[in-house]
């Protein structure tokens, strides 16, 4: 029958972590730290791969955006705003 570990928080309120844990541990890896009541819980925080070609094809099904302006509206926006710093030095 395994048990559970057992450890101490020193003076300095650090903790030491049993072999078997620490080797699993990976330099960079961050872990969330979560309370709850009596418990210290650390979560592992894991990045999603994307994949690419996913990616852009979520985009292509994606209905336009109504609300977008159109290359004329935007050269014109350009256009003014263009004038309206040459014209204020």
């Amino acid at each position: 029958m395994q048990t559970d570990p057992i450890i101490r928080v020193t003076d300095e309120k650090q903790i030491n972590l049993p072999a078997e844990i620490e080797s699993q541990l990976i330099p960079g890896d961050e872990y969330r730290v979560i309370l709850k009541q009596n418990c210290i819980v650390l979560e592992k925080i894991t990045q999603q791969n994307v994949d690419l070609d996913d990616f852009l094809q979520s985009l292509e099904q994606l209905e336009p955006d109504p609300n977008q302006p159109t290359l004329e509206e935007i050269s014109e926006i350009v256009k003014d705003v263009r004038q309206e710093l040459w014209s204020n030095p």
